[in-house]
């Protein structure tokens, strides 16, 4: 099938539109599922090349989907929220014989044979799924770039990474390629793309949304840090799309139920807010430190009543080696026996005062079931912490990570890169602190975008909430939109 004569092509800013606003064009009449399909295609074609957020697209069966879901609407029939709705999901998400590699040659030829319970429901929503985004390999690493694939290019500015690994779902959106994203998120991988490239994304509270089909290759058992969550354009999208992809599944759905309570609060001057300007663990860049600030000003300007002293009962550097000893125990079964023995080896000569990242990962990988019981029993301790602090406070702001987008790095090992952080080289790693002040204790967390940097970059603010009130951060980002929201990238309008 090639696109119709006929077919009156949609207004090129719809490309940047909300989610919802697309939603209520199409209701109106005012443009057609499939001329928003050739409008994100025709966007493809002629950015992504630069960027390559893109990396597979099944665009005749979608044109057939977008006329199926225009004939239908003309008939009055509705499919769902997303009836008509075009948009793309990170790669890792599977979708019937699309291939699903998580950017690793291994499973370069991997195409499961079912579609995972989360893109399922986004299709049984009338949504049109037209194509993946790219990955970094085995989704571990805040740049997103694999042998398979390639690189992804953040959209501000080539040459700087995008994040990970949801880099190409952010760069897709901020770019003006889809209408909505389906990221996931453990050590910060719809947070920090988000953060990075402009847009908002949101990490659900844990076990909200189900896992089921969106194993690895190979693997039937899930992460117990890790969930899928929406990245868009707008907070409301947020909102949307976690109302269609939250609730059990498979033997769960018998007879468990989920009913996400209201927010706390919807306008800025209702809600308690904590901040977070840094950490002695994870020193935040002045570049990024100063926007952090200027927010907070702002919404005292606002009357917002911000207290920039509280912080959780727990101690930074407790809470970091808790992290580490779950992140990367949760996926201890991963790695094969010989790096098991490697990280062995390496812990005999390491020191017990030795906290480095790969210290704490080799005792992660290798830790007894007794020592993971009992960072179990301090995990829990942060979790009341964390309970009793928003008894008191709604949402505590925090950096996204240690600072704005940085410089790709693809010739050394995660293990060994740094960042310059205020002048002097810090572990790239010690990003996993700022991804970690939610995954840890399972809570959710929203990431706005606040502006850019004095050097062009944008950055945004991490909006942590209590558990299972994942709409209390959503509605403090959806309040903060009308202060900043989303910008068109420069030189992509």
């Amino acid at each position: 099938m090639t696109r119709s004569d006929t077919i009156l092509p949609a207004p090129e800013a719809l490309a940047f539109a909300s989610a919802i606003d697309l939603l209520e064009a199409l209701r109106r009449g005012d443009v057609t599922s499939r001329a928003l399909l050739e409008l994100y295609l025709g966007r493809i074609e002629r950015h992504n090349p630069a960027l390559n957020a893109v990396i597979f697209l099944e665009a005749e069966a979608a044109r057939a989907r977008a006329d199926a879901a225009d004939a239908a609407r003309a008939r009055g029939e509705s499919w769902g929220p997303l009836h008509g709705l075009p948009m793309t999901v990170k790669e890792s998400h599977h979708i019937a014989g699309w291939p699903t590699t998580w950017g690793d040659p291994a499973t370069a030829d991997f195409r499961p044979e079912a579609t995972g319970v989360v893109v399922q429901r986004l299709l049984d929503a009338g949504a049109i799924v037209f194509g993946k985004t790219n990955v970094p390999i085995h989704l571990l690493d805040w740049q997103s770039y694999n042998a398979i694939h390639g690189t992804t290019h953040n959209p501000w500015r080539r040459g700087v990474t995008p994040g990970g690994s949801s880099g190409g779902s952010a760069v897709a959106l901020a770019a003006g390629f889809t209408a909505a994203e389906l990221g996931s998120d453990a050590g910060g991988s719809v947070r920090m793309p988000a953060h990075f490239c402009g847009v908002f994304g949101h990490r659900p509270s844990i076990h909200v949304v189900p896992q089921a089909g969106n194993d690895r290759p190979g693997s039937t058992i899930g992460n117990e840090v890790s969930t899928s969550g929406p990245m868009a354009r707008s907070a409301g999208d947020l909102d949307l799309l976690l109302g269609i992809l939250a609730g059990p599944a498979g033997p769960d759905a018998i007879a468990w139920r989920l009913e996400l309570p209201e927010p706390r609060a919807r306008k800025l001057t209702d809600f308690r807010v904590a901040v977070l300007y840094g950490s002695s663990i994870a020193e935040v860049d002045e570049a990024y430190a100063s926007r952090l600030r200027a927010l907070v000003e702002r919404l005292r300007a606002e009357g917002v009543n911000v207290n920039d002293n509280a912080r959780p009962d727990f101690d930074d550097a407790e809470h970091h080696h808790v992290l580490l000893q779950v992140l990367r125990g949760a996926a201890s079964a991963r790695p094969p026996q010989a790096a098991v023995d490697a990280a062995l080896a390496r812990l005999k000569t390491t020191a017990a005062d030795d906290h480095s990242y790969v210290a704490e990962s080799d005792r992660a990988l290798t830790q007894s079931h007794r020592a993971w019981l009992g960072i179990q029993e301090r995990r829990a301790a942060i979790q009341r912490a964390w309970a009793s602090f928003f008894e008191s406070y709604d949402v505590l702001l925090a950096p996204a990570t240690t600072g704005a987008a940085f410089p790709l790095d693809e010739d050394r090992p995660r293990e060994a890169r740094t960042l310059t952080i205020n002048g002097r080289q810090a572990d790239y790693n010690d990003q996993l602190f700022w991804a970690g002040i939610a995954t840890l204790a399972g809570l959710p967390a929203s990431v706005a975008p606040i502006g850019e940097t004095a050097d062009g970059l944008p950055v945004g603010v991490q909006i942590v909430g209590p558990y299972l009130e994942d709409r209390t951060p959503i509605a403090f980002a959806a309040a903060l939109e009308a202060l900043y929201g989303f910008r068109r990238p420069p030189g992509l309008d």
